[in-house]
């Protein structure tokens, strides 16, 4: 299984709680940037997860102009900024086994997200992630192993 990790992209502070801040300008570019990138990696989508905060669900709309309709999409309070990595990796785990996924986003946040690579990779550190970076990971039955990080930086 291919799987994506996507931290959403950079948003504003100016919002009635943590919840509902949006992306900024410069985070909804940056957003279509890693957009046109996983396009190039994803021949197809079997499964989307995305978090129900406002600035995930805005990177996924961005991100979805240029990938094929998922099979399946998922909004899912499990992947939240300060979710239990080792409940969310399960269930996204359980998710892509129910759909039989091959290639899966989840467009997530800091801290999880990073907390997410070391629970599949437990060989890599929890890495810090820029705003719409993704992280690759190939899973083999038991064994995921961390393919890179990608920013809007590094693609360029």
């Amino acid at each position: 299984m291919q799987l994506f990790l996507m931290r959403h992209g950079e948003s504003g502070f100016d919002a009635p709680s943590d919840r509902e801040r949006t992306l900024s300008d410069l985070g909804r570019h940056q957003t279509r940037q890693m957009g046109k990138w996983l396009s190039d990696k994803l021949d197809h989508c079997d499964l989307v997860i995305v978090s129900p905060y406002i600035r995930a669900q805005q990177t996924w709309q961005e991100v979805s102009h240029y990938l094929p309709e998922p099979g399946h999409c998922i909004t899912l309070d499990d992947v939240t900024p300060n979710a239990d990595p080792k409940y969310a990796t399960d269930t996204i785990l359980a998710y892509a086994q129910q759909y039989d996924a091959q290639n899966v986003l989840v467009i997530t946040h800091m801290p999880v997200v990073g907390y997410l690579v070391h629970e599949l990779d437990i060989s890599v550190e929890p890495p810090m992630f820029a705003t719409s970076a993704v992280a690759h990971l190939e899973k083999h039955y038991e064994n995921a192993d961390f393919k890179g990080m990608f920013t809007p930086n590094t693609i360029t």
